[in-house]
């Protein structure tokens, strides 16, 4: 039987340890020096210093990345007044997603108190802890009053997101939207349904952006907020209007350009959008029900721009695109409030955002490759890796230009890419590898041009001017599918191998080819046949000079294209084996990885090279190879079987190069765990040293070790990385995403850059 959403919330939030956050650790805690000085007596050090400079909290303590998250559970969703430690779940639901989306820590407090004076005591009493505060789910009018306070007495960033963060997206939307209908924000006829702490954000909010106040009708369950109304409240009589006969939600729509609901579901009707001007824009926000469903405001006006709280129609309404970034950006500054120029350039920057081109893994999450700048997307999503610096950064630069900021930010690049790591999306040898690899520029052909992954790498490639893209394949059938994928190919070269025009070039290849291998067997009409074969055909390009690297293994079955490799490009003068390696980037560090996917079962003299390779590999990414060959023995343990191949080529190793750390063999453990393998084992050449790269003593191993980490989150991986052939050939494999083949790409061309300048170098 199908479980129901309150088991499976109930299960969700109760399975493990219950909840959804906890506390970890951040400095080493194992011998008793670390607790000296994560207490007593070391902690009292920081302490002075605080004392005598405040701001050196920031520099000692968890303070400039830690949020509060504060509610007296008064009006949370759409529970209404349930409590405060009712609230508790959706405080916590709300640290989780300040830590997946933008680092940020946070304690959620639950606040048993309804009296504002007392509120606003208790919070600013326990100010001192935090970067800032998020007021949560706090009803109106009384929220007001508590914001308005805590930002005028703290010297923190405080924001009511529920206030705030609807304000701020919705505005990014409402200004694209008004953009994709041609009209202009002064003069848009505006109708706001709801009356209560967001609904008056975002209508102040779009002032703020222009719209005019005359232009404004603003609704709370009473009907029409005009002049002269009854039992009306300092916030709603700013919006009262004096327009006459206007008191219905019916009369309010009529001939209006936006309505934006914040109220409750299925309020309005399909003869209301009806009335409605041309291209109306209908903001439905009430969850879960919208005021109007996305499928009757369509039926009812097709020309309808509509946007909703939902996660399963097109424009979501998600303060989660707001909130995390806002604060990211207030905390890296230092920043004493978030205040209205912030707010606005966040505006800017999530608008902005929709217009640009959608990254992979945006298309890939929803299961689309349609997503572009229009109608049916207009606000970006929410697992869009650019939120983090587009808003956090334009939040940061707002701080600072408008005087909040404590903290200057130098050096923007850096920033960004601090930002990028944080949320690891990107490390600092990924971005290494792409500026290498865009200082010279190489042409790069890719084997597999027709399949989806390879041909938005190349697009990409070249829009980050990372290589020149050669694709091999139908051209009808690449422009077709570019077409499909809305890529531009402009600067991109298509091979169509099997073409009549390329019949010169086979044959020019296949004499090559025949005349390299002609005491293997090889013979013209033979590899004449082969230069059909996009993998033949491409390392060829690669062996005539005629392209400085190949990518290739999308379709392609490794095992077919190692042979194509060897027989084309060859391997390595010294070596009798190439392999292949995946370097994991991780909290820890970086790792090596080899051999991940060549040589299944390699003997003694084929982890020789493997190792050799690795180590020239690791040197060649500006890293000390510190290795470890691996085993399920340690040391001599074991006398038969795999420990043995190991254990005799850690000694070829160690007396071929004895300036190399290596040794071995030993199981993973005590590769990874220094103060463990040192105790036990003192003797050994790794005395001291921290493991970067790993040997595995199978491809069994190896891949799987590999693809164990790789499934874990917070790891990045660039790989298989081609070691030991002649020319830069690399491989990708059938599960490799867009930024995996583009992260290959740079290893290439980087790869083609010290080539060239090897043979310069020996002339």
């Amino acid at each position: 039987m199908k479980e129901s959403m309150r088991e499976s919330a109930l299960r969700y939030h109760s399975e493990g340890k219950p909840g959804k956050i906890e506390v970890i650790p951040t400095k080493p805690y194992r011998t008793q020096k670390d607790l000296s000085l994560a207490y007593s007596p070391g902690v009292a050090e920081p302490c002075l210093d605080i004392e005598k400079d405040p701001n050196d909290a920031y520099k000692y303590t968890a303070k400039g990345n830690l949020v509060a998250v504060i509610s007296n559970g008064t009006a949370v969703l759409g529970l209404g007044d349930i409590g405060a430690l009712a609230s508790k779940p959706v405080m916590e639901g709300k640290g989780l997603l300040f830590k997946i989306y933008a680092g940020i820590d946070v304690f959620d407090i639950e606040i048993n108190e309804k009296d504002p004076e007392k509120f606003i005591e208790i919070v600013k009493s326990m100010a001192p802890t935090f970067g800032g505060i998020n007021l949560e789910d706090i009803k109106a009018p009384e929220c007001f009053e508590i914001e308005d306070r805590l930002k005028k007495e703290l010297n923190i960033p405080v924001m009511h997101d529920d206030q705030h963060g609807t304000a701020i997206i919705s505005s990014a939307g409402l200004l694209n939207a008004l953009e994709i209908t041609g009209k202009k924000i002064e003069e848009a006829k505006i109708v706001v349904n709801g009356a209560g702490a967001s609904a008056i954000s975002c209508t102040k909010l779009y002032i703020s952006l222009g719209a005019k106040l005359e232009n404004i009708l603003m609704l709370d369950s009473r009907g029409v907020i005009y002049k002269g109304r009854e039992n009306v409240n300092e916030q709603k009589s700013f919006f009262a209007t004096d327009r006459k006969g206007v008191h219905t939600l019916e009369e309010a729509v009529k001939d209006a350009d936006v309505f934006l609901g914040l109220s409750k579901g299925n309020v309005l009707t399909q003869d209301m959008v009806r009335s409605m001007a041309d291209n109306p824009i209908v903001f439905a926000l009430a969850n879960p029900v919208p005021e109007i469903s996305y499928e009757d405001a369509m039926a009812a006006r097709p020309d309808v721009i509509m946007a909703t709280g939902r996660s399963d129609y097109p424009n979501q309404i998600n303060n989660v695109i707001g909130f995390p970034y806002i604060f990211r950006g207030a905390l890296d500054t230092n920043a004493t409030a978030i205040n209205e120029e912030m707010k606005v350039a966040a505006v800017y920057a999530i608008a902005n955002l929709a217009k640009k081109h959608v990254p992979d893994v945006v298309n890939d999450t929803y299961k689309v490759n349609t997503l572009t700048f229009g109608r049916e997307y207009f606000i970006p999503k929410p697992v869009d890796p650019r939120l983090i610096t587009e808003v956090s950064m334009a939040v940061a630069k707002a701080a600072m230009d408008s005087g909040v900021a404590r903290k200057k930010i130098e050096n923007w690049d850096a920033y960004e890419l601090h930002l990028r790591e944080l949320m690891g999306y990107e490390s600092k040898l990924t971005q290494q590898l792409h500026e290498t690899a865009r200082k010279t520029p190489q042409r790069i052909v890719y084997a597999e041009g027709n399949h989806p992954n390879m041909l938005k790498a190349a697009a990409e490639a070249r829009n980050e001017k990372i290589c020149k893209p050669i694709l091999l394949g139908n051209e009808d059938h690449i422009r077709k599918q570019a077409d499909e994928l809305k890529l531009n190919l402009e600067g991109i070269e298509i091979i169509n191998l099997r073409d009549e025009a390329e019949a010169e070039r086979r044959e020019r290849y296949a004499k090559i080819l025949a005349q390299k291998r002609e005491r293997e067997g090889f013979n013209f009409d033979e590899a004449l046949d082969k230069m059909f074969d996009r993998n033949y055909f491409g390392m060829m390009m690669v062996e005539t000079g005629e392209a400085d690297a190949f990518i290739t293994g999308v379709y392609t079955k490794y095992t077919d294209t190692i042979t194509v490799a060897k027989e084309v490009i060859g391997i390595r003068d010294g070596f009798s084996h190439f392999g292949t390696m995946h370097i994991l980037n991780s909290k820890k560090g970086t790792y090596f990885l080899a051999d991940t996917l060549i040589n299944r079962h390699p003997d003694t003299d084929t982890l020789i090279d493997i190792a050799r390779l690795s180590a020239d590999t690791v040197r060649f990414f500006n890293h000390t190879p510190v290795m470890a060959m691996l085993s399920y023995s340690n040391f001599g343990s074991d006398k038969e079987g795999s420990p043995v191949k190991v254990s005799k080529a850690v000694k070829y190793m160690q007396e071929q190069y004895p300036d190399l750390a290596i040794d071995g063999e030993m199981q993973v453990n005590f590769a990874m765990d220094t103060q463990l393998r040192d105790a036990k084992y003192p003797f050994t050449r790794l005395q001291g040293k921290n493991v970067n790269t790993l040997v595995f003593p199978t491809l069994s191993s190896s891949n799987t070790g590999y693809k164990l980490i790789k499934s874990m989150n917070g790891t990045e991986h660039i790989g298989p990385i081609q070691m030991g052939l002649n020319k830069p050939i690399h491989f990708t494999d059938i599960e490799s995403s867009v930024r995996d083949i583009v992260n290959i790409t740079a290893v290439a061309a980087i790869d083609a850059i010290v080539l060239k300048k090897q043979k310069e170098n020996n002339k």
